[in-house]
């Protein structure tokens, strides 16, 4: 069947959901545009050194990952780096925080803790950095721990 064969309110249908699914797979079309970024802030933590720990601010945009408010706040402050792995089954695994890493044989790694903004709690995901959607005035904690 051919689009001028259908009736003028099915081929405009059609068409509104052509577009529709051709603005989702446009970057921040119905994003930042829309609902614009918000900030965060990160704290990364070491409970194995004396080392202090150090607050960063950024932003992540509307319904945006930890993973991708991680890159923004490594590319504009030069204080902050992070090294993590792409596993096949499971996702991102962070390795590395401000050139510390985790090590198997020390049993050292780094923990992703979020301290809400509903009630202050402090709770470990259950997704990691690559699918953790923060949310308004949550609080992140990258800490390095052991098993």
């Amino acid at each position: 069947m051919r689009l001028k064969e259908l009736s003028v309110e099915r081929r405009d249908r059609i068409v509104s959901s052509l577009i529709k699914a051709l603005l989702l797979l446009v970057p921040g079309i119905l994003t930042e545009k829309d609902h614009g970024s918000k900030p965060i802030n990160l704290t990364v933590v070491n409970n194995i050194s004396d080392a202090p720990n150090e607050t960063y601010s950024t932003d992540i945009v509307y319904r945006g990952i930890l993973l991708g408010a991680m890159r923004r706040l490594q590319q504009t402050n030069a204080d902050f780096k992070f090294t993590y792995t792409e596993d096949l089954n499971y996702g991102p695994f962070l390795e590395s925080v401000n050139g510390v890493a985790g090590d198997n044989a020390e049993h050292t790694y780094w923990e992703l803790l979020v301290q809400t903004g509903k009630n202050g709690s402090v709770i470990r995901p259950d997704v990691g950095i690559g699918c953790y959607i923060p949310e308004l005035n949550d609080h992140i904690i990258l800490n390095f721990t052991k098993w």
